[in-house]
Order: C-alpha cells, then sequence, then structure tokens
C-alpha cells in the first residue's frame, strides 16, 4: 500500500450538493436544540441567553462527533471488519446511548479544576466564560476536523475555560499544576498507548503468524487473547462506562471482569476451534478470526465515549443552565434530560455527517490496519486507560488511540525492516549460487518458524564470519521502508494540533469572551 497517495481523493461530481446538504441537516439540528431550549420557560424571565448557549452546545456536540468518535471506530474501519456504514450505525447507537443511559445527572461546571470558581465575581461573568470556552472549543475542533487531526475534545474545552477564566479574572484565576498534568498527557497517552498495542501485535506474532502451522497456534492463543480484551474492556466499562450508574472499586471490577473473561473463554474456544476447520493456513485467515472482537470493541468503546465524553459537549451549558436556575456559581451542576439529549444525540448526528474523514485519517491513512493490528489498538485503549487511572496519570483516549495506531506502524517498520535485512543477507550470500538454489533457500526460510530461520541466519553469519550490509546500504535500506509503513506527514500533523490544542483554543476564547464583554457596555451605553 502506497501510504503517499492513501489520502487522495478522486474528485465527486457531486461533492458540492453532499456538502450543503450535511450542512443544511447540522443547521436542523442546532435550531431544534434552539426551540428545545426555549421551550424550557425557565423562571427568571428572558431566557434567550440560555437558547443562544444551546445552540453552541449543539455545535460544540456535532464537532464531538465529527472528531473525536473517529477513535473508536476507525481501527475496525481500516482493517475492513466493519463498512464505514456500518461503523457509524454502530457508534451513534452506542455514543447515544452511553450519554443517555450512563451520562450522569451531575457533571463539574470547571472542567478538571483548571480555574478557581470562587474567583469569578458574579453568576453573569460565568455564564459569559462558560459561553465563550465552550464556542472556542468547537470552533478549534471544527477546524482539527477540517485539516484530518484527530484532537482531545477534552483538552479543547479545558483550553477554552482556562482562556476565558484568564480573561474574566486574571492570570491568578488558573491552576498551573492542573495545566501541567495536561501537557504531561501530550507524551504519557500516545508514548503509553503505542508501546501497549505494539507489544500485543508482536506477541501476536510471535505466538501465532511466525508460526508454520498458524491455525494450530491460533486455536490455543485468540480464544486467551479473546478472553483478555473481555477482562479489560469490562473493566473499562465498569470503571469508566458506568460509573455514574454503579460505583466499583478497582479490585471488584477486576474480579467481575475475571470471571466474566474465563466463562467467556470456554464460549470462544470451541467457537474458534469451528471457524479455524474451514480456514487456511496463512495470515489472512489468521485475520479473520478477529472480526467479532473487533465490532464489538468498537461498540464498547463507543458506549464508554458516549457516557464519558458528553461532558465535554453539555458540561459548560449544564453549568450556565444552573447558573440561571440559581444565580450562582456552584462547582458541580445537574444535567436536564434535554441537555443530555442535545449532547448525546449531537454526537451521533456529528459522527453521521462528518465522520467518516476522520475514521479515514485514523483506519487507514496513518499506517496500513489489519484485523490483528486494529485488535491490538482496541486492547490498548482499553489498557491504557485502566493502567493511567490507576497511577493517577492523566490521558487522552484520543492520544491514546492514535499513539496506537503509530505504535503498530512503527513495529512494522522495524520487522520489517529486520526481514529485509535478513533477505538481503541470504542473497548477498548466495551470489555464487544459480537462481534455483537462492530461491530454495528463500522458500525454506519464508515458511520457517521464529527458532528456525534463527538457525539459518546463524549458520549463514558463521560461514561468512561479518555482516554482509555496510552501515550505508541498511541507512537506505531503513529510510525506503518507514516511506512505505508510516505516512509521516501524518505524525507531522497531527502532533502539531495535539500542541496548539490548549492554547489555540485558549486564545480564541478569550478573544470570544472580550468579544461578548465588549458588546454588552457598548449596549448598555
Amino acid at each position: 500500500m502506497d501510504l503517499a497517495t492513501s489520502s487522495e481523493q478522486k474528485p465527486q461530481p457531486n461533492s458540492l450538493s453532499k456538502e450543503i446538504i450535511r450542512l443544511g441537516l447540522a443547521v436542523c439540528f442546532v435550531i431544534i436544540g434552539m426551540f428545545v431550549a426555549k421551550s424550557q420557560g425557565l423562571p427568571v424571565g428572558d431566557n434567550s441567553i440560555l437558547v443562544v448557549a444551546a445552540m453552541i452546545g449543539c455545535y460544540m456536540a456535532l464537532n464531538i462527533g465529527a472528531n473525536d468518535v473517529a477513535n473508536n471506530v476507525g481501527p475496525a474501519v481500516g482493517s475492513k471488519a466493519l463498512t464505514m456504514t456500518g461503523a457509524i450505525i454502530i457508534a451513534a447507537i452506542f455514543e447515544a446511548s452511553g450519554s443517555l443511559i450512563a451520562g450522569g445527572d451531575v457533571v463539574g461546571t470547571i472542567k478538571n479544576g483548571i480555574i478557581q470558581p470562587d474567583m469569578i465575581k458574579s453568576a453573569d461573568t460565568f455564564i459569559w466564560l462558560m459561553m465563550a470556552a465552550l464556542l472556542s472549543a468547537a470552533l478549534w475542533l471544527n477546524l482539527a476536523t477540517a485539516i484530518g487531526a484527530p484532537v482531545s475534545t477534552t483538552h479543547s474545552i479545558v483550553g477554552g475555560v482556562l482562556g476565558a477564566g484568564i480573561a474574566a479574572g486574571g492570570w491568578g484565576i488558573a491552576n498551573w499544576d492542573q495545566l501541567g498534568g495536561i501537557v504531561a498527557s501530550w507524551v504519557i497517552s500516545p508514548v503509553m498507548g503505542g508501546i501497549i498495542a505494539a507489544g500485543f501485535l508482536y506477541l501476536i506474532k510471535s505466538s501465532i503468524t511466525y508460526k508454520s502451522d498458524m491455525l494450530g497456534a491460533a486455536k490455543k492463543v485468540v480464544p486467551v487473547l479473546v478472553s483478555l480484551m473481555a477482562w479489560a474492556f469490562l473493566t473499562y466499562i465498569l470503571l469508566k462506562g458506568v460509573k455514574n450508574l454503579i460505583k466499583l472499586d478497582f479490585f471488584t471490577a477486576l474480579i467481575i471482569s475475571a470471571v466474566a473473561s474465563i466463562v467467556i473463554y470456554f464460549v470462544v474456544k470451541p467457537a474458534v476451534a469451528r471457524a479455524a476447520a474451514v480456514l487456511g493456513n496463512d495470515k489472512d485467515s489468521v485475520n479473520n478470526l478477529f472480526n467479532l472482537p473487533l465490532i464489538c470493541s468498537a461498540a464498547l468503546l463507543s458506549f464508554a465515549h458516549g457516557a464519558n465524553d458528553v461532558a465535554n459537549a453539555v458540561g459548560p451549558l449544564a453549568a450556565i443552565n444552573d447558573a440561571f436556575l440559581h444565580g450562582g456559581v456552584a462547582s458541580k451542576a445537574s444535567i436536564p434530560l434535554w441537555i443530555m439529549a442535545v449532547g448525546g444525540l449531537g454526537i451521533a448526528v456529528g459522527l453521521a455527517l462528518y465522520g467518516p474523514k476522520l475514521i479515514r485519517t485514523v483506519g487507514s491513512e496513518i499506517t496500513e490496519l489489519d484485523k490483528t493490528r486494529a485488535f491490538c489498538i482496541a486492547m490498548s485503549a482499553a489498557l491504557t486507560v485502566i493502567v493511567a487511572s490507576q497511577l493517577g496519570m492523566p490521558v487522552s483516549s484520543t492520544h491514546i488511540a492514535v499513539g496506537a495506531v503509530f505504535g503498530v506502524g512503527f513495529l512494522r517498520e522495524y520487522l520489517k525492516l529486520s526481514y529485509e535485512r535478513k533477505i538481503q543477507q541470504i542473497h548477498v550470500h548466495h551470489q555464487e549460487a544459480d537462481q534455483a538454489e537462492v530461491e530454495a533457500f528463500l522458500s525454506h526460510f519464508e515458511h520457517a518458524d521464529v527458532a528456525e530461520k534463527k538457525q539459518m541466519l546463524r549458520e549463514l553469519k558463521a560461514r561468512s564470519g561479518h555482516s554482509l550490509l555496510n552501515k550505508k546500504e541498511m541507512k537506505g535500506l531503513k529510510k525506503a521502508t518507514k516511506k512505505e509503513l508510516v505516512k509521516r506527514s501524518a505524525i507531522y500533523r497531527i502532533a502539531a494540533a495535539w500542541v496548539i490544542t490548549v492554547p489555540a483554543s485558549a486564545l480564541l476564547a478569550a478573544f470570544i469572551y472580550f468579544a461578548i464583554v465588549g458588546f454588552q457596555y457598548s449596549h448598555l451605553h
């Protein structure tokens, strides 16, 4: 696969009309949100500000659906475990279900404690601050989606609250220690995600696809991997996805998930054996055994995302609604059903209208994914959140998922480089041999398992007595391999977007806050 050209799209004759239709549907959703807010009849007189806030909240939810949900289903689509349509349907259903069923009744008004609410002078100031934060985060997500960069919605709203808060209360209002944790997550999240995903991919390769009898190995290993996945995802859902419905400590969740995963192992083991009985002894057949687990992982990740990240869309709106009702600034705000519906349905609508762009970016434009690689990315998404949360480390689900994609890509580069070097050694050693002898040796080498490959290469090295490739040849080979397997421009684009998310949304929020205050001042005078 040539990744340099994978993102090139042929112009579609009806692309403009489709874009207009998508925009029209998005505007219709925002208008519906406006009428829903207007119909609330709050006992505070004119609720026009709440109506505007609800429209911004709808816009934010649409952008979360367009950008953030791609991390949950992109690998499954890229590996062809799901079609684009199937992925959108599953993600939309489970995102909305997660937000409406397990999204919670209360949300923190100041995201991540990034500013000190007691320094906010009045309810009006708080309302303008949250509106500026919400709008700036939505605009930044919109821009990131347009350039094909999956970014953290949590970081976007944190940046918005930080910028508007400083504009409203000065530099002293910010909790800079909290911001330091967010900066640390820029490195922690992708590195952890990449290492865990690469580790699982190497495990699958060494225990299944590097064996001469792949199907025999798969019958033993795949049920273990699926039960391990069940354990990880059940723990993830119990700790994160339904935390607002059921409060469980880590060890209780771990035990419940372990018992369930043991049951799943004994259900999956005969099913894998039956499936393997009609498959060929090749990598494609092994890949097919991960199809159903990938579909389940996409659904569960979407449910957990809807339950957790709906607060990014409706948290500021709920805070504004609470300030209207009680005329003050509170650290927690209740979430009425209509606001929760705005968030959950908005994420689903945004995914359906604008999600495919980022799904393609995550699923196929960074590195080529098959089902085993996508399985490793899904495992990393669940395990990294569990490990990081228990260690008290701040992580971003977006950064984890994208880091996992890069992790499997870089491991593929390393393994391919290593394999190419070995093949080159074989060719150099057989320079004096006829073509038939070379082909016979290569055929034997290709079908040998890892242990036999190592033995064959040791014998070659013993005969030659030195390395068969010089440093210049190695450097050229490594450079060519990197170009083929991981798209470097994607790394630079996405990393740059991650680094500037907080400052960009903060500056934008400060500008919007000052614009709102200036408009209010000119209107009064």
